[in-house]
């Protein structure tokens, strides 16, 4: 039976007050690095546990660290990407509502590591009560000695502020991020530089997902083989995963990374009565979706690269046989091309160009050489995009097009919905 480790608390009463926290073993990660570690051996120990960065691309924790400059005559900062935008996806939120100490300590060991002395959270605005949990735990943090001047009588100076996105989903993207913070309009920056040189303020800056962050204080308590007991040896830990569509009972999961999706469907009671899975998105609609068969695939990075997927942001969504995957693509495209920020031509121009064939498709006007057109307009997006944003768009109208052709080649012909 796996044992909670991120959403231990979230059952508890008063689960994101600061006594609750210090009652289950809050703040012992911290109080034990500043007695017991250098900076460099909490990057060390982070590097050990082989944690990945929990926010979409995988990338190794402990090596996105070790990448700050040591020396360097400008201030460094840590960022949390809080915004959530990803459809699917709310595994953050849960975090910062119920446990948001946990997000704390995980910000200040982490900020201990790099050097920072200052953090930011930039949380998408709608978190209404996520906003007022977080800024009620640094109140109670910094009464306490955890955040603030000489923390727990040692030399480290940390504070933690809250930024309030406006509801952009390209702020997911680490330097529109920064963009945002800075004033600026929120679109990419062109790298290199990349931001652990050059980041916010043109400074040293390390960005983790709210994930991310709450598993290093485990690590720290634990131990980097315990975390690495966990899952899978390239992807190992616990894993939060969110799951919704059609499914029997919608919520958010902890379990195991690697975790076969065709068992997670299962935790989450299997599709609707009567009704089948067609398909599933593993992570978030940037995700290509992965047709009933391929649903034996493990729920970790490498395993859905090679099936032809992405783990992203873990926001598992179930269709079933009831629904229309032409409907699914369009309103999935439709998304992207309403949250592009028109930076460049492919995704500005591109997506535009498919919303209105696929609008077409979907409602019974298709033409033949539609979707010839389609598949171009993809390639021609893919690999050519200033962000990832195009990318994720042009794989999954392309995983869309090769598992369910015979649905699009059904509203062509028949010039309509054979579902609705």
């Amino acid at each position: 039976m796996f044992e909670p480790v991120l959403l231990k608390n979230v059952a508890v009463p008063d689960s994101h007050l600061l006594s609750t926290y210090e009652a289950g073993g809050g703040y012992q990660a911290l109080a034990k690095v500043l007695r017991e570690y250098t900076p460099d051996e909490v990057v060390n120990l982070v590097k050990q546990s082989n944690l990945r960065g929990r926010g979409g691309a995988g990338f190794p924790t402990g090596m996105k660290w070790s990448f700050v400059p040591k020396q360097v005559d400008k201030p460094k900062y840590l960022c949390c990407n809080a915004d959530e935008g990803e459809p699917g996806t709310f595994k953050d939120r849960i975090i910062m509502e119920r446990d948001p100490h946990q997000l704390l300590e995980g910000l200040a060991v982490s900020a201990y590591a790099i050097g920072a002395k200052t953090a930011y959270v930039y949380i998408r605005g709608e978190y209404v009560t996520a906003i007022r949990r977080l800024e009620q735990a640094i109140a109670e943090a910094h009464e306490k000695g955890y955040l603030g001047s000489r923390i727990l009588g040692s030399d480290f100076n940390f504070t933690v502020h809250i930024h309030c996105g406006a509801g952009a989903y390209i702020c997911g993207e680490e330097t529109a991020m920064l963009e945002s913070l800075e004033g600026k309009r929120a679109q990419p920056r062109l790298k290199p530089p990349f931001p652990a040189v050059a980041g916010l303020y043109a400074s040293p800056t390390v960005i983790n997902n709210v994930e991310t962050l709450a598993c290093v204080p485990h690590i720290v308590v634990r131990g980097p083989d315990w975390f690495r007991g966990i899952g899978p040896d390239k992807s190992p830990g616990p894993k939060l995963y969110c799951v919704s569509g059609q499914v029997r009972k919608p919520g958010l999961y902890e379990l195991p990374m690697g975790i076969a999706l065709r068992e997670l469907v299962d935790h989450a009671g299997g599709p609707p009565p009567g009704r089948k899975i067609k398909a599933v998105i593993p992570g978030g609609v940037s995700a290509p979706v992965i047709p009933e068969h391929g649903l034996d695939v493990g729920m970790d990075f490498d395993s859905l690269a090679a099936a032809g997927s992405m783990l992203g942001s873990a926001g598992v969504i179930v269709i079933d046989d009831s629904t229309c995957m032409v409907k699914v693509a369009t309103r999935i495209i439709e998304f992207f091309h309403h949250e592009s920020c028109g930076k460049c031509t492919p995704c500005r121009e591109g997506l535009n160009w498919v919303v209105k064939v696929l609008r077409r498709v979907e409602g019974g006007d298709g033409a033949p050489g539609d979707l010839e057109q389609l598949d171009m307009l993809c390639k021609g997006i893919f690999g050519n995009t200033f962000c990832a944003l195009g990318d994720g768009a042009a794989m999954g109208l392309r995983a869309a097009l090769k598992h369910f052709r015979e649905e699009f080649v059904a509203h062509v012909e028949e010039r309509r919905c054979p579902f609705h």
